[in-house]
Parts: structure tokens; sequence; C-alpha cells
């Protein structure tokens, strides 16, 4: 019963208002490259002081959530992540755009980050607390092999030359090193520049890895930069949840997925959106079809991109461990408002918690209509738009949110030095998704390995480190079998096609037809 009364609290038309305007502001955000979920809810935090604080958790929530969906966007429509959780929308998204499907991409992103927002919410409200334990057992050696599960996936992101993907993956671990190191304060491959002291921000490297390639593509020739549909009055919405509800084992996979991975510090959306898209590739009918635009590769990657929401909240409310950097904000706003974080947190103050939590599934289910309206004059919006004024358009963009970052003109010198390398490379077959990869997992692999190497070394024992622990088991263990699917995929088909070869041949030489 106290539940109901919870709800009826996050019911009221000042929250209702609050959760819509959250969700708007958010989707708007996000949209933008650059303009991230954790500088939205950073901007807006001092407004929600005057607030209860329930309400301006309300907000605070619902600006996050629509910020993580907002990514897709652009992700889909310009092939530029919107946020860094969005990278792996574009593997399918803007291949289903440039064919003509780019409003059913944005109503099945819709579906997957509603239906993957739901899931995170509501395992946060009923399983916090083990899931909070869950998170407790991973240390740096976990997080390293975690981050080397993350890298296998180049094997997924390589189709046609894996090679290549590896050698993309190795610049990308190399960028992730440059400046001063986290543990060691070491300063390594600035070539003297003071400009890359700070080492090649994730966004700023984001942008011009997959942004300012396609820019200079547009400009350097006549075709449209997307097909114009023969109707696009309507939404797809029927044909897009017949789609999503073909693909439910994925839907919920993924969202579990991206609830997981919401729950262990620092891993966030990106991570658990490659995680997804991996693992949905790998146990895909035809995984060939991936990123040539495969539904299930956007349904993956919005579904647990948006899990993460309701799986970064677990330890940020329950341990006062923040999930992700816009956790880590909103945890700051809560220790303003005087909410003292823990486990009992959930008993001692559970009106306040509810409340944001079903205020939270509000805005989430918010996100369905708003979303499907903003992303039909998005789409039709970005058809209209003549490159003559697009390119601009989208180069102002790009140049503010990477200058937003820090308020940094280095920024955007490392995100146009990036974009040239970018396309210098594109042109000669290396895609930037596994040199982003590497960029956003060599941090996490880095900082890991070199914990568990020193810890293990104070202990005596290096390899019980990295290789007697539980866990640590498990994600090799799944490290191998995603490294290795497609070979053994690739040798059971190519054994049961020559068994096929040698029964006709027998079966002719028997005189049988």
């Amino acid at each position: 019963m106290d539940k109901l009364v919870y709800l009826a609290e996050a019911l009221t038309p000042f929250n209702l208002v609050l959760a819509l305007g959250g969700v708007l502001a958010g989707i708007v955000i996000g949209a933008l490259p650059g303009l991230s979920a954790t500088m939205a809810v950073a901007v807006l935090v001092p407004f929600t002081f005057t607030m209860d604080p329930a309400s301006g958790l309300i907000v605070l929530g619902a600006i996050y959530t629509g910020a993580i969906y907002g990514g897709s966007y652009s992700a889909i429509l310009v092939n530029t992540p919107g946020t860094p959780s969005a990278i792996a929308t574009t593997f399918d998204g803007f291949p289903m755009a440039k064919r003509g499907d780019g409003a059913l991409a944005i109503s099945i992103a819709t579906l997957a980050s509603v239906s993957g927002g739901i899931v995170g919410a509501l395992m946060l409200m009923f399983l916090a607390p083990p899931l909070a334990r869950v998170a407790l057992a991973f240390g740096p050696p976990e997080y390293f092999w975690l981050a080397v599960f993350g890298l296998t996936l180049i094997s997924a992101l390589s189709v046609g030359n894996l090679m290549k993907g590896m050698i993309g993956a190795c610049l990308g671990l190399l960028m992730s090193m440059i400046g001063v190191a986290v543990i060691g304060a070491d300063v390594r491959f600035t070539m003297g520049s003071h400009a890359l002291l700070g080492g090649i921000n994730i966004v700023s490297g984001l942008i011009g890895l997959y942004c300012i390639p396609v820019l200079i593509d547009l400009v350097a020739t006549k075709d449209p930069h997307l097909k114009v549909e023969s109707d696009t009055s309507g939404y797809r919405l029927k044909e897009a949840f017949a789609i999503v509800m073909r693909e439910k084992f994925n839907l919920i996979r993924s969202s579990v997925i991206g609830t997981l991975v919401g729950i262990l510090p620092g891993a966030g959306g990106s991570v658990a959106s490659l995680v997804s898209y991996s693992e949905a590739r790998r146990s895909a009918k035809h995984p060939e079809r991936y990123g040539t635009g495969e539904p299930g590769g956007i349904i993956a990657t919005e579904a647990a991109n948006n899990g993460t929401v309701g799986g970064g909240f677990i330890p940020t409310l329950v341990l006062g461990i923040p999930g992700t950097p816009p956790d880590a904000v909103i945890l700051g706003a809560l220790l303003v408002q005087g909410i003292r974080i823990g486990p009992t947190l959930f008993t001692t103050q559970g009106s306040i918690v509810y409340t944001f939590i079903f205020g939270l599934l509000i805005g989430t289910i918010l996100m369905l209509p708003v979303g499907l309206l903003v992303g039909r004059y998005a789409y039709k919006g970005i058809i209209a738009i003549p490159k003559a004024a697009l390119v601009p358009t989208i180069a102002f963009m790009t140049v503010i949110g990477s200058f937003a970052i820090h308020n940094n003109l280095n920024d955007v010198a490392v995100m146009l030095g990036l974009g040239v390398i970018g396309w210098i490379l594109n042109r000669v077959g290396f895609a930037p998704s596994p040199i982003v990869l590497g960029l956003v997992l060599g941090q996490i692999a880095e900082q890991g390995f070199v914990q568990s190497y020193l810890i293990g070394n104070a202990q005596g024992n290096v390899p019980g480190m990295f290789f007697a622990r539980p866990i640590s088991l498990a994600i090799v263990a799944f490290s191998a079998l995603t490294l290795f699917y497609p070979l053994i995929v690739g040798a059971i088909g190519a054994r049961r096609a020559r068994k096929s070869k040698t029964d006709i041949i027998v079966e002719s030489r028997d005189g049988r037809p």
C-alpha cells in the first residue's frame, strides 16, 4: 500500500510536468554531439535545490534518461553518436537511414529505449540491495578483464577485415595512453605539446572520428545525404512493434545486460551497448547482416544503454558509489538535499526514493510519445534541409560541443585533427568503430591492469590476482567465446558444406538422383 502512495505522489501534475519537461530537454541535448547527459544534469542541478527532494530527483532522472535516448537521433540520421553510449547505434542505424528507413529506425530505437529503461527502473525498485553487493565484488582485475571482453568485440565490428579492425583498435589504445597517466602520473606521447597533457577526451575523439569524416564526404559528393521515403507521414510504429516483438529475447537480454553493466562503477552505457551488440550478433540467425542495417543491432544497443540508467542508480543509492558520471552529479544533489546515502536509505527515506523511482518509470514511459513526435520531425527536417545548410550547422555544433566539455580550445583542435585522420583512415578501409572502442576501453583496461599488478605484486601473487578470482575467470571465458565464436561457426559451416558435397557425390556415383 505504501508504494501506491508513492506512485500517487509521482503522478501529481507538478511532477508529471517536471518529468515531461525533463525528458524533452534531455532528448534535445542528447541529440546534439558533445552535449552529454552529464552536462545536462550538471547545469540544471542548482535549479532543483528549491524543489522538494523527490521532485528534484524526478526532473534530473528524466533529463538523464532522455539524454541517453536522444543520442540515437544523430547516430541514426547523421552517423554521429550524440552521446558515447550511442556509438554502437551507428553500426546499423545509419545504414537503415541511408536506404530510406530512418523513420523506422527511430521508432525501433524509441521502443527499445523505453523497454530498456523500464527494465532498469524495475530492477532498481526490486533488486537494488542484492545487485549492489554484486558491484562490490568487482575489483581492479574484474574491470581489466571487462575491458578486454569489450575489446574482443573487434571481431564483431570488423566484418570483412579483422586485421584492419585490430590495427584500428590498437590505434585507439595508443590514443587512450596520451597525456598524464592516471596511475604514476607519467607524461606519455605528448610530443612536447601542452594541448595533449590532458589526453584525448572521449567525447572530442567521438565527434572527430565519426562526425568530421561525414562532413567532408557531404561536401565532396553531390549525392543526397539521405534517401527520401515515398511516405514519411507515419511513424511506421506497427512495423517497428512487429520487429521488436520478433526480437523480444534480444530486447530482454540486452535490457538485463545494460542494467547489470550499469551497476559497475565506471563502465557506463558505451560498454553495455557494445557488449549487448556483440551478444545479439553472436546469437542471431544471420549475423552477417549486422552492420548493414539490421534492426536487431539497434534494439540491442538502445535497450542496453537505457537499462544502464536504472542500473547506475543501484550503487549510487545503496552504496554511495556513482555508477556513471551523471549519477555522480545526482549523488551530489542528494547530499546537498541532506539525504543520507546507504543501505538503510530505502527504509529511512523510502518516500523520497520510491517516489523518485516511480517518477523515473513515468519519465521513461513518456519518452515513447515524446520520442516519436520529436523523431518524426527530426527525420523529416534532416531530409528537407539542403546540404549547403546542413553541413555548416553540424560543423558549428561539433565545434561548440567539443569546446563545451572543458571550455578549452585544445579539445576543438584535437577533435579537428582526429577528424582529418579518421577521414584518411576511412579512405583506406579503417572503420572508426574499432578505434573508438580502443579509446573508450583503453583507460579502463590500463587502470585495472596497473592496480591489479601493484596489488598482486604487494601480495607476492600476480598470476593469482588475474586468474584465481571466480568472476575474472567467468569474464575470461566469455571473452574467449566471443573472440573465437565466428571462427568456430565458420569451421562448422565449412565442414557441413564439405559433408553435403561429399553426400551429393556419393549419391551420384550410386546412380541415385
